[in-house]
């Protein structure tokens, strides 16, 4: 399956986009009171919007937008047609809320098909599915996009891996979607249960969610004999399905006639140059319910517009993400920030108010573990009260991040101090 508006001449594309960026504006400057105000600030209309750099005047929206109006604040459309609500973890345990209409779920099922079609996904495809479902976007999104398609859809969510490759072996599915890291356990799940991975009919693997490297690309298609894409999305944006590689693996391709793509320097806010590294901002020109201008989405990557040498899209290209501008973390595919980890501490009498955060990845799989120094009144050498605190400690974490997490008790001043920022995370992973 091809679509055109992937194959668009360059001004061509452009004036698509910006016949919608004018649309998508003025539904927010006449329905969402922040872009209201924004314009106003500016003493601009959208109907003053001539070319699409005039859209660098706006100033971002981040998650802390969205956490200002939670929950319903940013939404343009009334909640009689909003048809479905998601949300993704924020530093204050409030999710920020995004809502889809009919329209922008059928939008959503476009960009995921196209998404896995462009891996050379077809209808005659069997998809396992392991990304989860529920408010995070990962499963759903997916899911959407496999109907679309035609291919056939396994939604086995998350975890569950005897049964995952039970099925798998039984269904003969032939792409797997999920995070890299799992697809990776996955593959070990198997050996030890004595299922050679290469031998299996997988030939495909979507995923993301997380950040990986080349190196662990090729461990997995090494592993699985199979060729595994990079695909991208943010919920705010509309899920995954924002921006997928081909056969090709040259970058990612974002759809850009349904998402604008600007890569600025975060310090400045000024535009880089094409090739040089910066923050990606998105504005969604197609969506109802959220649509958000200049979106920063943090993450840290370059873009080309030049035509694709391996598939003829014309589509930029973003490279994989090379970091972060925030100190948030990728864990299992849950955003993790120290202050939400902080947060439950400072709630806690026996504990410190210093902590550390230890990332690694044991075997495929990322953990966390939290350091934190007992108060001095507080410490015991009594093993069982100690137990006791690290179990608490852990559970009420885990309520926070819906995630496991391991928690190590550490006696008071040994975790280094410094004059200036702290360092609260140290992160092992080679991604």
């Amino acid at each position: 399956m091809k679509y055109k508006v992937e194959y668009l001449e360059p001004d061509d594309l452009k004036k698509l986009q910006l016949d919608r960026l004018r649309e998508v504006s003025m539904h927010l400057y006449n329905n969402v009171a922040y872009y209201r105000e924004a314009f106003n600030n500016l003493g601009m209309k959208p109907s003053d919007i001539n070319s699409l750099d005039d859209l660098g005047n706006l100033p971002l929206t981040d998650k802390e937008t969205l956490r200002t109006y939670y929950p319903f604040g940013m939404f343009s459309v009334p909640m009689s047609l909003v048809r479905e609500i998601h949300g993704s973890s924020g530093t204050t345990g409030k999710p920020t809320v995004v809502a889809y209409t009919e329209n922008d779920i059928k939008v959503w099922s476009e960009v995921m098909a196209r998404s896995i079609a462009c891996t050379g996904g077809t209808y005659q495809d069997i998809i396992q599915n392991a990304y989860g479902y529920g408010l995070f976007t990962g499963g759903l999104g997916v899911h959407y996009g496999a109907l679309e398609l035609g291919a056939a859809i396994v939604p086995m969510s998350s975890g569950g891996s005897k049964r995952q490759l039970q099925l798998m072996q039984d269904f003969k599915t032939t792409i797997l979607t999920c995070t890299p890291s799992y697809s990776l356990y996955l593959a070990e799940f198997a050996e030890s249960m004595n299922i050679d991975p290469k031998k299996t009919t997988l030939k495909i693997g979507i995923l993301g969610a997380e950040p990986w490297s080349d190196g662990m690309r090729r461990e997995i298609e090494e592993i699985w004999n199979i060729k595994a894409y990079d695909i991208y999305g943010l919920s705010e944006i509309i899920g995954p399905g924002v921006a997928v590689e081909c056969e090709g693996q040259h970058g990612l391709h974002i759809w850009a006639d349904h998402f604008l793509p600007e890569v600025i320097n975060p310090e400045t806010g000024k535009p880089v140059a094409e090739g040089e590294d910066g923050m990606l901002v998105i504005t969604t020109l197609t969506k109802e319910a959220t649509p958000f201008l200049r979106y920063a989405t943090k993450d840290i990557v370059s873009m080309t517009y030049e035509k694709c040498p391996a598939c003829g899209r014309t589509s930029p290209r973003i490279s994989r993400i090379k970091g972060r501008t925030d100190d948030m973390l990728i864990i299992r595919g849950i955003n993790v920030f120290p202050s939400q980890i902080e947060s439950v501490l400072l709630e806690i009498e026996e504990t410190e108010p210093h902590y550390q955060l230890v990332v690694s990845r044991e075997g495929a799989l990322d953990e966390l573990e939290v350091q934190v120094e007992v108060n001095e009144k507080f410490f015991s050498d009594e093993i069982r009260t100690l137990e006791a605190l690290g179990k608490r400690i852990k559970q009420e974490i885990e309520n926070v991040l819906s995630i496991a997490v391991k928690v190590k008790l550490v006696e008071p001043r040994t975790i280094t101090r410094s004059e200036g920022k702290a360092k609260r995370v140290i992160d092992k992973r080679n991604i």
